[in-house]
Parts: C-alpha cells; structure tokens; sequence
C-alpha cells in the first residue's frame, strides 16, 4: 500500500501533463482506445515511468511515440486474419515456452526470416501482433527474447528488423523485456552486435545475454529448448493453429462435489477408510456428493471445507473480470520441498446474473490436482477452488493456470452433460480467459545443527544448492579461461605479424640501400 501511495502523484501528474500538453494538440494521431486507457490502467502508465526511470518529461515523449506507433500499426485491430497466412506459416516468430524465472519467451528463429522491403511493413506488424495479443492476455508480465542464431546466412540478417523489434521493447511495450538471449551468433555478425548494443542505449545494455549450446541452459532449462540447442523439448512448430501455451485439463476433472477419495492418494484413502467408523455409510455419502445430492448435512460440508482448505495458501488480491472476481489476481503461492506448502486456494466470485461456467487448465496436468476444474457458479456468491501437488511433485515457476468462464442462460442446466455441451457451443469471444502463474516461497528459516549438545546456526543451503553454486563458478571458470586462450592466441598472432612486418621492413630498406654491384 505504501508503494502505491508513493507512486500515486507520479502516475496523476503524468495523465495530467499528457492531456495537457500532447493530447489536446495530436488528438488524431492518438487511438482513443490507448488514450482511455491511460487514464484507467495504473500498470500501464507506471510501466513507462518505470522504464523511464520516473522522469515525468521523458515519460510523456515515450507515451507520445508510442501512441503513434500504436495508431500508425493499427494494434487494436491486428487480427490473426488480418495478416497473410504465409507470415505464420514459417515459424520465424513465436511465443513459446518460459526462462528459469518463469517468464514466457519469444522465438525469433532468424534463419527463417528473408529480407525483402516489399513486405517489411508486413512482417513489422506481425511482431506487433504477437506482442500485444500476450501484453493483454499476461496484463504486463514481462517475457524473454530469444534470437536463435544457429545457421544464419549473411542474406537473413535484417538490421532494420532487429532495430524495430528492439525499438518495441524500447518505445512501445515498456518494462516488458527481462532480456534477449542471443544463441550462437555467427563470428562475422560482431560488428554488427555492437550497433545493437548502442540501440539498446546503457540501460539495458546489460539484458543481452550471448550464449552457445553450453550456455544457454544458464537461462532457459532444458524442457523448453530444442534439442540442436542442447535441450530436450520435442515441440515443433506447425500452422495452423496460433501456437499457445498448450494449456490442458488436470487430471482430476471432477465438480464441486466430488469425493474426496477419487483424487487423493493411496495412503490418505487408506487412513480416511482406517478412521470411517462405517465403510457402507462413508460410500453412500460419496455416492451422494458424485449426485450432487443438497441432503448432505451442513455441518459435514462445513467441516470438509475445512479439512480442504486448511493447508491453502489464502489470497490478497484480487482480478476484477467482467464475468468473474478471481483471487489471487495473478501468483498461487507454493512452498519449497523444505517448506511443504502444497496447497493453494482460488476463489471466483460470480459478478453477473446469471450462471457462469467455469474451467480451469494447466500446463502441467501431471503435477496438479484441482477441485472443482469444471463446473458452474451461481450469480452473486463465491466458489472456493483447491489447486494441489500431486504426490512428490513440486511446483515451477514455469509452470501456469488457465480458467475460462463464460456466462450461461437461464434455462441452462449445470450437470456434467450440459457444461460439456456448453462448452462445444459457446463463441470464443463470449469466453473470459484470465491466466495465474506459479510462485514458489523459499523456506527463510535457518536449519541447526547439534554437535556435543551445542547447537550452531547454519545457513539454509542443501548440497544441491552448493553443488549448483559449484557448476556455475566451474562453468565461469572454464569460460574465462577459454577467453585467456583466445586473448593468448591473439597475442601470439600479432607477434607474429609483427615479426614479419619488421622483417619485411628491413629487407626493403636492405634493398633500397644496399650497395649494387
């Protein structure tokens, strides 16, 4: 709250100036739609004073440009069939993928891409397409750029291109980039680098990463890298359809009522079964729940509320959507292997009504369990859903939740069949989408040990982190000495011309002075 209070007068002052001083004078050069929504979206105007390092003067000059690229690339209204279907069908530009640090990536595989002035403006508004179709579904998460150099020609480099793709990072998407990792750029391509370097300007100079196949899994692990660049994700691009985040339906697919023992594991049905007084009783009453039968006792409802919802990680903010109010707004918090925290908690709240239908997808349905992940909720109350570790496993930053909602008829019934078909007949446009990301919460508490009755405070480090702290110095180790080799070799080679260059010299000063006979 206090951030937000500090960042308050800098936002209000820079929505003042800009409707002051820019937008009475180029109110055609500016779409409506971008100036409306600098005055109701707080990120988006705090994301250009961050990136402008909160000088109010600089800010309003990056707002401008980027209006008017906005309106001149007509960004609102780029559309998957506004663009020619053979600028897709390549794979030269895509998002797919997350870092280390759970941020999604955008493949430029350069290979792929031709030069051709014909279609430049073309393939311009193809990168902008893609940006602003993730800026509005991931509401400012930054991504990661790749530009995989592996087999590039002197015919596929685009310094126009590349220019533009970083003036989009610069100028029209602020605060987006956490880097661009470069793989395997070609020796002849350094000049070049250099140029983009200066575009970059020294304050994000520091986010190119130049990497080989030995390096690059210092950012991106190996799941989502190819195998040519070392990795082991067997993804390959096809289209149609738009590559997406290959979401899917957890396992556990079952409605809000569904038994507890048809999802847990098999020690805790057999400790549930040890503590059930009356096997035949405890089978009426899941038989009962699968029914969606309302004589279960509310007390028993109560106190299995309870037992779900008491390992959940309880959420502080909140995702106001036109159909539905999802909270957390945007990270369920999972705990380290030390900390067992293997329980989150959704809670939708219907905001319309009528019945909103819901599900929810993950892009690792091994790993999750989520109850409900498809069922309904009646207008004006909240439904509480329990997102779980399944067994052993442990949550990703990589990892990421899709719920969808979409709003029902009246006269629509919310049994199994009916959100089935539901769902097959609903529009697309008609369907919410809202997307949370893993958070995984490190144990802060240090670990002791006794020796002789004498306890010591040591640092919370296993032997892995010690080991991956160890490869890491090793690999800078391995790398610094490449570069002493290189820098030797050079030297060596320069000695040498110079012994030639010397040795050339005097024999034609000889040759000129020696006396002739």
């Amino acid at each position: 709250m206090a951030d937000q209070d500090t960042r308050a007068p800098l936002i209000s002052e820079t929505r003042r100036r800009f409707e002051a001083e820019y937008l009475q004078a180029k109110t055609d050069k500016y779409d409506s739609r971008d100036t409306e929504r600098l005055q109701q979206d707080d990120t988006w105007v705090d994301n250009f004073l961050i990136w402008r390092d909160d000088n109010v003067d600089d800010t309003l000059k990056m707002i401008d440009e980027s209006f008017q690229w906005r309106k001149e690339y007509a960004v609102h209204d780029l559309t998957e069939s506004s663009l020619p279907k053979r600028f897709f069908e390549p794979g030269a530009i895509y998002l797919h993928g997350y870092d280390k640090e759970g941020y999604k990536i955008f493949w430029f595989r350069v290979k792929l891409h031709v030069k051709d002035s014909k279609t430049q403006f073309e393939k311009k508004k193809l990168v902008a397409f893609w940006l602003e179709r993730y800026a509005r579904r991931e509401h400012g998460k930054p991504l990661t750029v790749v530009f995989d150099m592996a087999e590039t020609g002197i015919s596929n480099i685009d310094m126009d291109f590349v220019r533009y793709i970083i003036n989009c990072f610069k100028v029209y998407y602020p605060n987006y980039l956490t880097k661009i990792v470069i793989f395997e750029l070609p020796w002849i391509m350094n000049a070049a680098f250099k140029i983009v370097k200066s575009w970059l300007g020294p304050e994000a100079v520091g986010l190119l990463k130049l990497t080989n196949k030995n390096e690059i899994q210092e950012y991106i692990s190996a799941e989502y890298l190819p195998p040519y660049m070392g990795g082991t994700d067997t993804f390959k691009y096809s289209y149609p359809p738009l590559v997406d985040d290959d979401f899917q339906t957890p396992l556990c697919e079952n409605g809000p009522m569904t038994g507890e023992d048809e999802v847990e594991t098999k020690e805790e049905t057999d400790v549930d079964n040890k503590e059930s007084p009356d096997s035949n009783e405890e089978q009426a009453l899941n038989s009962k729940k699968a029914n969606f039968a309302e004589q279960t006792p509310k007390s028993e409802e109560c106190e299995k509320q309870d037992s779900k919802t008491k390992n959940a990680k309880k959420a502080l903010t909140t995702f106001k959507g036109p159909l539905l109010h999802i909270s957390p707004a945007e990270e369920l918090h999972f705990g380290s292997k030390e900390t067992g925290e293997k329980k989150c908690l959704i809670v939708l709240t219907n905001v319309t009504k009528n019945t909103v239908a819901f599900k929810v997808r993950t892009t690792a349905p091994d790993k999750y369990r989520v109850k409900p992940s498809n069922s309904s909720c009646e207008p004006g109350t909240s439904l509480d859903i329990i997102v779980s570790l399944h067994g052993g496993c442990a949550a990703s930053l990589q990892d990421r939740f899709l719920i969808m909602a979409a709003e029902m008829e009246q006269c629509s019934g919310t049994g199994t069949q009916e959100l089935g078909q539901f769902w097959k007949e609903v529009p697309r446009n008609k369907v919410m989408e809202h997307r949370l990301r893993c958070h995984v919460v490190e144990s802060s508490k240090p670990s002791s040990l006794t020796i002789n009755e004498n306890s010591f405070n040591v640092p919370a480090k296993t032997n892995e982190d010690l080991h991956v702290q160890l490869t890491q110095l090793l690999q800078a180790n391995k790398r610094l000495r490449e570069q002493i080799d290189r820098c030797v070799w050079f030297q060596q080679l320069t000695l040498l011309f110079m012994f030639l260059l010397l040795a050339s010299t005097t024999f034609c000063i000889y040759l000129l002075y020696a006396p002739r006979s």
